[in-house]
């Protein structure tokens, strides 16, 4: 008696993120840095945040990251972001935030499902990288950016991290 054999799953349809130029750039609604960046950005929040502006913070910071790996994003309207070497504006499109003279090819709606984000999650997509997350509050205290201040970031040395 032979049994029938189920048929093979289906392959995934793939397909390559390409990168094309915007014009005209998007408005920024955050600015995103890696890596070495990272402490430059978060300098210049701390600046923004003392003059006033309210900013939300996002860290990927995990204590295991290299510091290459850190990432920081700062959200909030476009006159109060901050400016620091080597960060990237970043602005939405169709509810994925993206470089502000970026277009992702294909479209940004299909990349928001495909990276799995869900209804009211913060998504964000660069060449290199993708993050999911919760939207942040605006930050209250200066003080949680001091752990980025430093080139080895959060979790290290015994800092707290009170920007997530």
């Amino acid at each position: 008696m032979s049994a029938d054999r189920p048929s093979p799953p289906a392959a995934a349809r793939s397909f390559p993120l390409r990168w094309e130029r915007r014009e005209p750039p998007l408005p920024a609604v955050a600015v995103l840095a890696v890596g070495d960046a990272v402490p430059g950005l978060a300098a210049a929040t701390l600046e923004r945040i003392r003059a006033g502006a309210r900013l939300g913070v996002l860290a990927d910071d995990g204590p295991s990251l290299p510091a290459a790996d850190r990432a920081l994003l700062v959200l909030g309207a476009e006159a109060d972001l901050p400016w620091a070497d080597g960060a990237r504006y970043l602005g939405r499109d169709a509810g994925l935030l993206v470089p502000t003279t970026a277009r992702p090819e294909p479209a940004a709606a299909l990349w928001r499902r495909a990276v799995g984000a869900a209804e009211g999650r913060l998504c964000v997509l660069v060449p290199g990288r993708a993050l999911i997350a919760d939207p942040p509050t605006p930050l209250t205290s200066p003080d949680a950016l001091d752990a980025f201040l430093r080139p080895e970031g959060p979790g290290r040395h015994g800092a707290e991290d009170g920007a997530r």
